[in-house]
């Protein structure tokens, strides 16, 4: 099996796990495939040098965030523009779980981006050990901010 075909087979059986990581670091669905292409790059960059001494999901979580955060940052560095597009937005809908969803989304958006990074591998549902490993923090301090940031989260719909 050639490079090219591990890496693609490697992006198939984590490429929700790299949608998550964009959408919740994205405004709109553009946003969204920018960074997905930026963390392929990355991730292709990196591909040769993975040893597997974490598992391949932990090693494209920290490629994936450690990408989104330095985008994130750059963002916040350019001029605002306003798109000038007629597409519809596959993110709005107008019933009522998909417009719950989409505030907690917005909610999670206007969180720093280490919390925001935390509120997403929970939600994911990674355990507190590899969130730890993943972020470079110890287990009981992911356990700390979650609780904080749950809070920060209910105080935000107050």
């Amino acid at each position: 099996m050639t490079q090219e075909q591990k890496f693609t087979e490697l992006i198939q059986k984590h490429k929700r796990t790299i949608y998550t990581v964009c959408y919740m670091f994205s405004k709109n669905k553009g946003e969204v495939d920018d960074l997905f292409q930026e963390i392929l790059i990355r991730l292709w960059k990196g591909f040769d040098n993975f040893e597997g001494r974490s598992s391949e999901q932990t090693w494209i979580y920290r490629i994936s965030l450690n990408t989104a955060i330095n985008q994130s940052k750059k963002q916040r560095n350019r001029i605002e523009t306003i798109p000038l597009t007629m597409d519809i937005d596959p993110y709005e809908a107008d019933n009522p779980e998909t417009q719950q969803i989409r505030q907690l989304y917005d909610r999670i958006y206007r969180l720093d981006l280490i919390d925001r990074s935390l509120i997403l591998l929970w939600l994911d549902g990674v355990s507190y050990d590899e969130i730890a490993a993943i972020i470079g923090i110890t287990p009981n301090n992911v356990g700390i901010r979650l609780l904080r940031i749950k809070d920060k989260l209910v105080k935000m719909g107050k």
